[in-house]
């Protein structure tokens, strides 16, 4: 009779003790929720994990990176080799080479000097710029006679060329001791002869009286030559009856 209560009484306290278990498991679940949802334990242990992810996804991907990088030094090296060995043959064969002549062959330089030539405009009654160059004195190796000439710098157009003739006078130009301006009765740079008024200057006076004196000597040279032809063509001329 005793031992039937006593397992009366003991049932109630199992049974107690069951329902507190529970409470006590409810309620830790309850305060697990409660710190993951403000940044507990339960959300640093999905972060860590996360990282891990991240870093093994981010290593994988670094490593696929690596692998193309180096894919591809290998193929432009591969196609830099098959390019150096790659050869084309020309589509238009070059002719030979044509000599430009200029006139000048029979003729040989006494004089350069590089310079400015003006030309005056007798229309607008103003000096015009005629080019930029090297002015020379040609002399002619078989007749001996001698001609001005001057090339326009790149272009090599010709911007005076005549005669250096005995009525041919320098003088200084007004206000400069580096130019000099003369009268040209036969001007061919244009290709018909052409009178025209020419001006020159150089870079110091030191040139401009070099350019006088060449200039001067081959007047002088040139007015003997002139003279020998016209004496000679007076001869050959037929006696007028």
């Amino acid at each position: 009779m005793a031992d039937a209560e006593t397992k009366k009484v003991e049932a109630p306290a199992a049974e107690e003790k069951t329902v507190t278990e529970k409470a006590t498991e409810t309620a830790a679940a309850v305060k697990d929720n409660v710190f993951s949802m403000f940044g507990g334990a339960g959300a640093k242990k999905e972060k860590k994990e996360e990282d891990e992810d991240n870093d093994r996804s981010g290593s994988a991907k670094a490593l696929k990176e690596k692998e193309a990088a180096e894919k591809g030094d290998e193929e432009d090296d591969k196609a830099e080799e098959e390019e150096a060995d790659v050869h084309f043959e020309p589509v238009v064969h070059l002719t030979e080479k044509v000599d430009t002549k200029t006139n000048e062959e029979a003729e040989e330089q006494t004089f350069k000097m590089r310079a400015k030539l003006f030309k005056f405009d007798r229309d607008s009654r103003d000096w015009k710029e005629r080019g930029t160059g090297d002015v020379r004195l040609l002399k002619h190796r078989e007749n001996g006679k001698t001609r001005l000439v001057m090339r326009r710098d790149k272009t090599l157009k010709v911007c005076a060329n005549h005669y250096i003739v005995p009525d041919m006078k320098l003088s200084p130009n007004v206000g400069s001791d580096r130019s000099w301006v003369w009268n040209a009765a036969a001007d061919v740079s244009e290709g018909e002869p052409e009178a025209q008024t020419l001006a020159i200057r150089f870079g110091n006076s030191e040139n401009a009286n070099l350019f006088k004196e060449a200039f001067i000597k081959a007047q002088q040279e040139n007015e003997a030559l002139f003279s020998k032809s016209a004496a000679a063509a007076e001869e050959a001329a037929p006696i007028a009856e």
